[in-house]
């Protein structure tokens, strides 16, 4: 059986090598609030998890954040810019058990994503992932159906940061923009930590064994 870290090697090697063909190609397509974080509680192990139980857990906590973002957009306040931000590998793509380029979306975080854009609001993405595969990155999740109205990558100083700090500065910097975050999605600690959001929502990594 193929280990969770040969998954996200294979997965990385396969954004990394189409970043060097597809680089060119066109895609298709406020400090001190309060953040609440919601969680599934997850009995198995992460070795044992298979993909329909990482859906399932990933869909309860989607059923959770959806009727929230629906109350929040009705509630818009005139000239208010609403955001999300969201995390990219194992929320808003299937890194983990995606073994294709473009990785498919994450289904459960893209019908979320789907309502809420229908309705206004700007999706901005957060990642670890570094700047020299941007436009892959882009091109990926513009093709599975989201639509990008920022994707912030590391730079080359960003490398060398602590990563939750790095992704607290990056929503500092949409807020900055005139942005509310009304949500922020990721599956690890460090995609939620530092506020910047009126809430946060995270799936699960099972104890950090997803990406």
């Amino acid at each position: 059986m193929t280990s969770r870290a040969g998954i996200r090697r294979t997965a990385t090697l396969a954004v990394a090598a189409a970043a060097l063909v597809t680089v060119a190609a066109p895609a298709e397509a406020a400090t001190g609030t309060t953040t609440t974080t919601v969680a599934t509680a997850t009995a198995t192990a992460a070795a044992d998890v298979d993909y329909a139980t990482w859906q399932k857990d990933c869909q309860a906590v989607m059923d959770q954040a959806l009727p929230y973002l629906k109350q929040r957009i009705a509630q818009q306040k005139p000239g208010e810019k609403q955001a999300i931000v969201f995390d990219i590998d194992n929320t808003t793509l299937e890194t983990d058990f995606g073994f294709s380029y473009p990785q498919p979306a994450n289904q459960p975080v893209l019908d979320v994503a789907e309502y809420a854009q229908e309705h206004g609001v700007a999706l901005f993405f957060v990642t670890a992932r570094p700047g020299v595969i941007y436009a892959p990155t882009e091109y990926n999740l513009e093709k599975v159906g989201y639509e990008v109205a920022g994707l912030h990558v590391r730079g080359f100083l960003d490398l060398f940061k602590n990563v939750a700090d790095y992704k607290t500065a990056q929503r500092a910097a949409i807020e900055s923009k005139g942005y509310t975050i009304i949500a922020n999605i990721g599956n690890n600690t460090t995609d939620l930590s530092g506020g910047h959001a009126e809430k946060a929502y995270k799936l699960p990594d099972y104890d950090g064994q997803l990406s």
